[in-house]
């Protein structure tokens, strides 16, 4: 009997439980205390979650991350740099990680920094998210984009492409702009160093974007084109949405009733009118960007982690090489 054709395809996608298989004999170094510390609000990440699907998946960036200091050496040897004393200095592994508002990837970027750490190979984890490089709101409220606060023209691109370029160019310290999400803006004059780590975790919501055409057609560099390694944090899109307005009433219990908070005036709704109000800022902001912007760059990961209706990670896919 002929045999159905095997599909064909560019990724290697295991389900949790064969995932899990891949780091069975490495304990995890997180306690159940450090990992509640690392969650985000909502989400329900254990210590199960982390020994499943966060050590391995820090083991197999670990050996990216050792493979591409090898090749970094053979190229030097190759070059003829390393005899002559004046070799190319080693730049930082950068790995992107993008995806949804409230899907996790924050969760996923902090407890990676913790895990990559613990490894002795590299010891030096740094993480910037890109909030940093929104515009700052005045600039928004000028250019009129407030609403799309998250969309990809609301970033300074130019300076955060400057900022990945600068790291992968081996510069001793690149700072980047701190954002504040009390304020809910840009702080102004303060700034976090990156001092030239082993690894650096770059996390937002549109690091896997191309680059934009310019009027004459050409297309210039985009950050993505500077990482070794991408992962995207992935969800239906009904789930995220339900995510969302859940995080939402628990910022509206706690951070939004305090006084400096930007979104003060929320937590003087009625809880139903703070659902309605999630609701509205959800399917008239953050899902058409879902929908236009960000779900359209998760083929571009090298590894997607999908999720299902209870937060848990269901299965991996990860490019071949």
């Amino acid at each position: 009997m002929l045999q159905p054709p095997r599909e064909v395809t560019p990724y290697t996608e295991l389900d949790r439980a064969a995932w899990a298989q891949l780091a069975e004999t490495t304990e995890s170094p997180l306690t159940a205390e450090e990992i509640e510390r690392l969650r985000g609000l909502g989400d329900e990440i254990d210590i199960d979650e982390v020994r499943e699907v966060y050590l391995p998946l820090s083991r197999i960036l670990s050996l990216y991350v050792r493979h591409a200091r090898a090749l970094h050496a053979d190229t030097e040897a190759f070059l003829g740099n390393s005899a002559l004393g004046h070799g190319a200095t080693r730049t930082p592994f950068v790995i992107g990680i993008g995806g949804s508002v409230a899907v996790g990837k924050s969760t996923t970027a902090r407890l990676l920094r913790e895990l990559l750490a613990r490894w002795p190979e590299h010891p030096r984890v740094a993480l910037v998210t890109t909030d940093g490089f929104l515009w700052p709101n005045a600039e928004l409220e000028r250019r009129g984009l407030m609403l799309r606060k998250g969309f990809p023209e609301s970033y300074d691109r130019k300076a955060l492409l400057r900022f990945v370029v600068e790291v992968k160019s081996g510069m001793d310290n690149v700072e980047a702009p701190v954002y504040s999400h009390l304020h809910y803006d840009r702080l102004e004059g303060v700034r976090t160093t990156v001092e030239q780590p082993d690894i650096l975790l770059l996390e937002g919501l549109n690091v896997l974007q191309p680059a934009p055409r310019h009027a004459d057609g050409k297309s210039g560099l985009a950050v993505s084109d500077f990482f070794d390694f991408s992962v995207y944090v992935d969800a239906a899109a009904d789930d995220i949405r339900s995510w969302y307005v859940h995080r939402f009433l628990k910022l509206w219990e706690t951070a939004f009733r305090n006084p400096e908070s930007y979104f003060v005036r929320y937590g003087e709704l009625s809880r139903g009118e703070a659902i309605a109000k999630a609701e509205s800022l959800w399917d008239g902001i953050n899902g058409p960007n879902l929908r236009e912007n960000i779900l359209p760059t998760r083929s571009r990961a090298t590894l997607v982690l999908r999720k299902g209706a209870d937060h848990a990670v269901r299965w991996v896919r990860l490019r071949k090489l």
